[in-house]
């Protein structure tokens, strides 16, 4: 089990030969109030430092939709959809389509009292028709640090997402006459995780991302820091210790020659030890399982 702030802090100011404090949160002492300002700071360089596997998380959501009747004015933003339609949800992250709805049309808002939907381009055209409504931008997790390449999954079709794309695919993908597919196009823009193209079927994604929360609290809550003297980390204790001397010295112009190699030695060791790595051969040898010299007949060619 990992040791608790309190106790790092302890570790710590002991090594250094410093009070040690019976508790951390809230303590007077400028000591200790650095010595914690440099463990949090230890914490953040540690973000990105490496891709800690206990920082990798799986994130999945069901994309959101409705499919109901709803009647466009030309030259009008203000769409009415029928009545008992449920808009509640329906936010500016959400998508239109149908005909007389240009194409890349969002909500700008919606009153689900009125049934009204105000749109960010006016109607093409006066008529009542089967409108899509879904949403195509989703927030991202409160802990969210940086996505992991290519673990994003369309895992209702079992295909693979395509992405990211950048600004000029993109635009190109929603305002072009050719730009929707079966596969599902993703970006990361605005701080959302943004899809295309609109979809009128609810379909199960995911992806995988680090996490910023290297620190949790007692009941296992996911933290950006260390705040009270109950929190715990998912780095190794050691690691946190070393560089939190290691910091100590630097700010105090000491010299940190053998600090500095105490923390790399035992860093490259956590690395390699922190998740597996796969087997790479000098001579490696096509695989068995298919057809190839190993199992491929003698004779009977065409027969």
């Amino acid at each position: 089990m990992s040791q608790t702030m309190l106790s790092l802090v302890q570790q710590v100011t002991a090594e250094l030969n410093l009070a040690v404090p019976s508790y951390v949160a809230g303590n007077p002492s400028q000591d200790v109030q650095q010595i914690l300002a440099l463990m949090n700071g230890s914490g953040y360089d540690l973000l990105k430092e490496y891709d800690w596997q206990a920082l990798q998380v799986q994130y999945r959501f069901y994309t959101q939709s409705l499919t109901a009747n709803a009647t466009t004015v030309n030259g009008s933003t203000t769409l009415t959809f029928a009545a008992g339609t449920d808009l509640s949800n329906v936010t500016s992250q959400w998508q239109l389509s149908g005909y007389n709805i240009p194409q890349d049309t969002y909500v700008v808002s919606a009153n689900n009292t009125t049934k009204e939907v105000v749109m960010s381009q006016m109607a093409s055209g006066t008529g009542t028709q089967s409108v899509v409504c879904a949403q195509t931008a989703y927030d991202l997790p409160d802990d969210f640090e940086t996505i992991t390449d290519r673990t994003q999954w369309d895992k209702s079709k079992h295909w693979e997402m395509l992405g990211p794309e950048d600004a000029q695919q993109w635009q190109w993908l929603k305002s072009g006459y050719i730009s929707t597919g079966p596969r599902v196009r993703w970006r990361i823009l605005d701080g959302q995780f943004q899809i295309w193209p609109i979809m009128n079927t609810q379909e199960y994604l995911g992806w995988e991302y680090r996490s910023k929360g290297w620190a949790r609290s007692d009941s296992n809550v996911v933290k950006n820091s260390f705040t009270v003297d109950t929190d715990t980390t998912v780095y190794d204790d050691r690691i946190m210790v070393l560089a939190t001397k290691l910091k100590y010295f630097q700010v105090k112009n000491f010299d940190t020659t053998a600090l500095s190699q105490d923390y790399q030695r035992y860093l490259s060791v956590a690395k390699a030890n922190d998740k597996g790595a796969p087997n790479l051969s000098f001579a490696p040898y096509p695989s068995k399982v298919l057809i190839g010299y190993a199992n491929i007949p003698d004779t009977g060619y065409g027969s």
